[in-house]
């Protein structure tokens, strides 16, 4: 899957029809286990193998590649094979900014609460 080049549509004007809502509905389904924000974290800076995200997140290689295929078949992460390693990126950008909105503003107000 490809990254969208095309403007965002206001959530004001979107068709609020059942589809846009279920679909809205799996994303957040898929990124509500914090592994799988983990691995997102991971892949900000840049595609990686599994090898690679091993490294910077604590979990089994079991565990990430099951982690790695429900996000792979949700659409946000694309692949890329490069001879026997399999690389893992981001499909769309929108993922990243909607996980990093989320996590800073929780963490503002963990801040603000202490």
């Amino acid at each position: 899957m490809r990254a969208s080049k095309t403007k965002p549509i206001p959530f004001e004007s979107l068709e609020k029809d059942d589809a846009t809502f279920n679909r809205a509905a799996e994303i957040f389904r898929v990124m509500s286990a914090p592994m799988r924000l983990r691995i997102m974290s991971s892949l900000c800076t840049g595609e990686k193998n599994v090898t690679e995200l091993l490294d910077d997140v604590d979990t089994t290689q079991s565990n990430m590649s099951q982690h790695l295929s429900t996000l792979f078949q949700a659409g946000i992460l694309q692949k890329r094979r490069d001879g026997v390693q399999i690389y893992y990126s981001i499909a769309n950008p929108s993922f990243v900014e909607l996980c990093r909105a989320v996590c800073s503003q929780i963490a503002t107000e963990s801040l603000t609460s202490v």
